[in-house]
C-alpha cells in the first residue's frame, strides 16, 4: 500500500500530469464560453435571418404525449447548436495552435546558430586558398625541400 501512495504521489507531482489537469480545467471553461457565445450571441442573430427560428427548440414529435407518458422528441436543433459549439472550438483551436506553430518556427529560425561546415568543405577551401596563393599548399614545400640521396 505504501508502494502505491508513492507512485501516486510521483505521478501526480510530475509536470505531465498537472500540465493535463490544467488543461481540462482551462478547456472545461474554455467550452462554457464557447456555448454562451453560440447561444448568446450567434443563434439569436442565426434566429433574425431565418425568421425568427429558435434552434434549440426545433424538433420533431416521434411519439405524441398520451395520458401518463409525455411525448417522444426528435430535438434535432440542440444537435445544431452543439454542432456550432464544436465548429467554433475547432476553429478557435486550429487558430491558436497555428499560431504558436509560427512563433515556435519564429523562436527556431532566430536561436539557430549557423552550422558549422563540415570537413569537406573546410578542406575544399583550404585547397582553394592554396591555388589562389594566400597560403602554400603542404605538397609544395615537400617538394621544395632537398632530397637527402
Amino acid at each position: 500500500m505504501k508502494k502505491l501512495l508513492q507512485e501516486f504521489k510521483n505521478f501526480a507531482i510530475k509536470g505531465n500530469a498537472f500540465d493535463l489537469a490544467v488543461g481540462v480545467i482551462i478547456g472545461a471553461a474554455f467550452g462554457k464560453i464557447v456555448s454562451s457565445i453560440v447561444a448568446d450571441l450567434i443563434m439569436p442573430l442565426v434566429s433574425i435571418l431565418t425568421g425568427g427560428v429558435k434552434f434549440d427548440q426545433l424538433a420533431l414529435t416521434l411519439k405524441p404525449a398520451s395520458e401518463g407518458a409525455e411525448a417522444l422528441l426528435w430535438k434535432y436543433g440542440s444537435f445544431l447548436q452543439t454542432l456550432f459549439d464544436f465548429l467554433i472550438i475547432a476553429i478557435c483551436i486550429f487558430l491558436l495552435v497555428k499560431g504558436m506553430s509560427l512563433l515556435a518556427k519564429k523562436e527556431e529560425t532566430k536561436e539557430a546558430p549557423p552550422a558549422e561546415p563540415s570537413e569537406e568543405i573546410l578542406l575544399l577551401r583550404e585547397i582553394r586558398d592554396a591555388l589562389k596563393g594566400k597560403e602554400p599548399a603542404a605538397a609544395e614545400t615537400k617538394a621544395e625541400e632537398p632530397a637527402n640521396v
